[in-house]
């Protein structure tokens, strides 16, 4: 872990952001490894659960429909529906964020953790993208009907209780009374110590039924199938090849660019330069020694752009010394101050260590192409949940985008290569802030 800084210029303080973090894949509900629903206190805890969603449940979904509907009746009103809905959707994200931990918390299905969604491109048209995939998210809707279905039974739980609490005080009843009614059925007070048990018991054995199918339905609808988890799975996995495709493509369209433009035109000057400090070697030969001075920097300068193209194809400093070691090199070379941040506990995988640091080194070659910022800062942190994050700030022009065949295109399919997430965020006059966060493990 180290900290360092090679000119640190006035910039903002990061934001924090929790990327999107890599969670375990839910449990099969087909698996024989999968918690039983039916122990006892997990049975007692459920009954417990219901019965407060029970009092608390239909408050929420009154509140639910009471916002849907004034969001809805709203909406023309210089867009305050839209604001409402707008926080609705982010109410029912939280809601079912609760509802997935309680579930998870009670039965130990080890579902994924539910994370809000971010904009997938910049600009207006991102955000509105973001909150309409927000407002379908089909993990919330799962959450949001268990929770419905749970308040349903918590009331029964509630109507239930009270019936054993009524029979509980009829058995009772010969000590305080001459008659006994319940639910308007009179009961013979001779009867009323056997007749009350019996529906106390009754009661309670309809409550463990009811804590018993709150645990099945909860494994039915809150657990991806096998079939469902294979194919996101897949899904997952398709998209990481295709994002290594498309990587290989970019880095060697800019090999090739790179060889075309740069190291292949000095070479072919020297070679020229050669050419005419030969023929006039014997005849001038002061000119000719200088036509061979010019050649010898030309083509120390050829090798040391073949080393630069070599170090942008794989940097050995990271598989010698990690990746701190690596960025600060980065950032030393770089033609705009840079303020680094690195806070890493240990060593990532290759390819997640990789995926970073390439993130990082086209960021600031970007930040020095076509930003015209003055300071860059780069943050670097490994995460709880095993992920390894990073933000790039510049204070650019902004106006950054994702162009086919681009460098921030590169970045984002080897990134999704590398199983991680990636964000732009670069609005018109800045700043442009990029955020990757990857697997460690990948």
């Amino acid at each position: 872990m180290s900290s360092q800084t090679t000119a640190p210029p006035p910039l903002p303080a990061p934001a924090a952001v929790s990327p999107a973090a890599s969670a375990p894949a839910a449990t099969r509900r087909d698996d024989p490894a999968v918690p039983s629903t039916a122990r006892p206190l997990r049975v007692a805890g459920a009954a417990a659960q219901l019965a407060a969603l029970g009092v608390v449940g239909p408050f929420v979904f009154i509140g639910f429909f009471a916002a849907l509907a004034s969001g809805v009746g709203l909406v023309f009103a210089a867009g305050v529906g839209i604001i409402v809905l707008i926080a609705l959707a982010y109410v029912l994200f939280a809601v079912a964020w609760l509802e997935n931990a309680r579930v998870d918390g009670l039965y130990g299905f080890d579902l994924p953790p539910l994370s809000a969604r971010r904009p997938t491109q910049p600009g207006f048209a991102g955000v509105l993208g973001m909150f309409w995939r927000q407002a379908i998210d089909p993990s919330v809707w799962r959450a949001i009907a268990n929770l419905a279905i749970s308040t349903i039974l918590g009331v029964l739980v509630l109507v239930l209780v009270t019936v054993a609490a009524t029979g509980i005080t009829i058995a009772f009843a010969p000590l305080y009374a001459d008659t006994v009614s319940m639910y308007g059925l009179e009961v013979p007070v001779t009867w009323a110590p056997l007749i009350g048990p019996i529906v106390a018991l009754i009661s309670a054995a309809a409550i463990i039924g009811l804590a018993l199918l709150h645990g099945v339905l909860s494994r039915l609808i809150m657990v991806p199938s096998r079939e469902t988890q294979l194919a996101a799975e897949a899904r997952e996995a398709g998209a990481q090849r295709a994002g290594a495709i498309r990587a290989s493509e970019v880095e060697r369209t800019r090999i090739e660019r790179d060889l075309h433009d740069g190291v292949q035109p000095r070479l072919v000057s020297v070679g020229m330069t050669l050419g005419l400090a030969r023929q006039k070697i014997d005849e001038d030969p002061a000119a000719a020694k200088a036509l061979i001075e010019e050649a010898h920097t030309s083509t120390k300068a050829a090798i040391t752009e073949l080393r630069q193209l070599a170090r942008g194809i794989h940097a050995s400093v990271l598989d010698d010394r990690g990746l701190d070691a690596a960025l600060s090199a980065l950032a030393a070379r770089s033609h705009v101050p840079v303020h680094l941040d690195v806070r890493i506990d240990g060593r990532c995988g290759r390819t997640a260590e990789a995926a970073a640091y390439f993130a990082i080194a086209e960021s600031l070659t970007n930040a020095a192409k076509h930003s015209r910022a003055t300071g860059v800062r780069v943050v670097v942190r490994s995460r709880d949940d095993g992920s390894l994050w990073a933000r790039v700030e510049d204070d650019g022009l902004g106006g950054a985008r994702i162009l086919p065949g681009g460098g921030l295109d590169g970045i984002a399919n080897r990134i999704a290569a590398a199983g991680g997430t990636f964000r732009l965020d670069s609005p018109n006059g800045g700043p442009t802030a990029l955020e990757v966060s990857v697997p460690c493990a990948s």
